[in-house]
């Protein structure tokens, strides 16, 4: 959700290389905020005897925060201008506050697994430990700056300002559903297993 940010920054320098420097700041924020998610959810994996009641309390958690965004749409305007030098501490705040880590925790803390789909690599994040929490958190981040990176490009160098003010959908409400979808899906896997 970052990549408006780059576009602004390299439109206020007039220069397309501010807006790739801004990506750095952008991607190791991001990294934070979903290693702050993970890692306290990996360590939690070491209490087996509460594994169901820890699946559940994580499926309500996504699904709290993902009503509470759906029904919270406002954003500061402060926000709407964010200097270069603080876009790594932007980046982290707002994966923290749009749950970019909680969309992950069910996969890892084994709630989407099912017999039909238990597959090597949902297995490796379940059974996962630091090492794995950190290189989940390394193959979201690339695959979001990168992608975000690349819409952020064309934004700048295509196709201007106007075509976001004219064409944005709501990125929160989307987001919002998502994160209740999955955390729905997931109590429902968690509670019925045995």
């Amino acid at each position: 959700m970052g990549w408006p940010l780059a576009v602004s920054a390299g439109l206020m320098e007039k220069t397309p290389r501010a807006l790739l420097r801004a990506l750095g700041p952008l991607a190791a924020g991001h990294f934070l905020a979903i290693l702050v998610m993970l890692l306290p959810f990996g360590l939690l994996l070491s209490l087996a005897e509460w594994r169901r009641e820890i699946q559940a309390a994580a499926a309500v958690i996504v699904i709290g925060f993902g009503v509470f965004r759906l029904l919270e749409r406002r954003h500061p305007r402060s926000l709407a201008r964010i200097r270069p030098t603080q876009l790594g501490l932007w980046s982290f705040a707002i994966a923290i506050a749009h749950g970019a880590g909680l969309m992950l925790v069910p996969i890892y803390l084994g709630l989407c697994r099912t017999e039909a789909a238990d597959d090597r690599a949902t297995g490796l994040l379940i059974e996962g430990n630091l090492g794995v929490a950190v290189l989940v958190a390394i193959v979201h981040v690339t695959a979001m700056i990168g992608a975000g990176g690349c819409l952020a490009w064309l934004v700048y160098r295509y196709l201007d300002l106007k075509f976001v003010s004219r064409s944005w959908f709501n990125l929160d409400a989307v987001w919002a559903i998502s994160l209740i979808l999955v955390g729905v899906v997931a109590l429902a896997l968690g509670l019925g297993h045995d």
